[in-house]
């Protein structure tokens, strides 16, 4: 038997947006875990040229019968074995959700254990910017499916229905929505001028807060996603995970930020996926969930 064989399934499956200049989406994601030490199988949702909040930007997306023509033939692959992970962000149409929840339902039948990470990419703080369909496609199809899901605050928001105003009310929602792990970015900070990410599994409820850069480049949630994934099938806590994640996340959104960047820089400051110098605040909260239990 080969080494190869021996081995645990390192490849991750990324289904999110392709952009040609840039560092959101695939070109995150992809990146984050190849530097991390992860092959990926990147499938392109959308193809644009750029972010669409830099302006115009025409917008390739793949027919519908061709894409699933695809993921069916990633689902027959002699090489499914080697895939322990599968990552979803930003769909280019609803109808999409079907052939990705297929997709990890072969991953699983091959590696039970494998990680379904949702990354429900659908908006912020200005609403959605996907049909309402996509967003219905994501919340119904791929998050009562997902090991872990990374919504923004906003896009927790949306699918719970309900604004949330406070850390109470985030975490309320996150336990209500259904992967057995949430980690909610953009989540509200107890320290003063900062923001957090959410941490909620079935018996801890972790937040890593840090300062608040105004204007911040898109790609944060794309990022975070992939690597805490990538700190996750490394074997760290999930503690560990997080604070690492955010410290990396920021690091790179900061060094980016001192430069004027409208991007982030991931090809400048791959150092910080992997060894992260900058500080974040880690609290423990009340689980939520814990009187329930009681």
């Amino acid at each position: 038997m080969s080494t190869e064989e021996h081995d645990a399934p390192r490849a991750v499956i990324v289904i999110s947006s392709h952009v040609a200049r840039g560092s959101v989406g695939n070109r995150a994601a992809v990146f984050a875990l190849e530097t991390l030490g992860f092959p990926v199988w990147a499938v392109p949702t959308v193809i644009l040229p750029w972010h669409p909040g830099h302006g115009r930007a025409t917008r390739i997306v793949p027919p519908l019968d061709q894409f699933r023509a695809l993921m069916a033939d990633l689902e027959r692959a002699p090489w499914l074995g080697e895939v322990g992970a599968v990552l979803s962000g930003y769909l280019g149409e609803g109808g999409q959700a079907d052939a990705v929840a297929s997709l990890v339902g072969a991953v699983k039948a091959k590696t039970p254990d494998a990680v379904y990470i949702c990354d429900p990419v659908m908006g912020d703080s200005g609403g959605l910017y996907v049909p309402e369909t996509t967003a219905i496609a994501m919340r119904d199809r791929l998050m009562p499916i997902a090991d872990i899901a990374t919504p923004n605050r906003y896009e927790l928001e949306w699918m719970a229905g309900a604004p949330l105003p406070d850390i109470k009310a985030v975490m309320a929602a996150a336990l209500d929505a259904g992967p057995s792990t949430m980690l909610v970015t953009s989540a509200p900070a107890m320290m003063a001028g900062g923001t957090g990410n959410l941490l909620l599994n079935g018996n801890q409820a972790l937040l890593a807060e840090h300062r608040l850069i105004d204007k911040p480049p898109n790609g944060l949630g794309d990022l975070t996603a992939a690597v805490y994934l990538a700190r996750i099938l490394s074997g760290q806590p999930a503690i560990k995970a997080l604070q690492s994640t955010t410290a990396a996340v920021y690091e790179i959104l900061a060094r980016t930020a001192k430069r004027g960047g409208d991007e982030l820089q991931l090809e400048t400051d791959a150092q910080s996926l992997s060894h992260p110098m900058a500080m974040v605040q880690l609290r423990h909260l009340l689980h939520p969930g814990r009187d329930k239990r009681a």
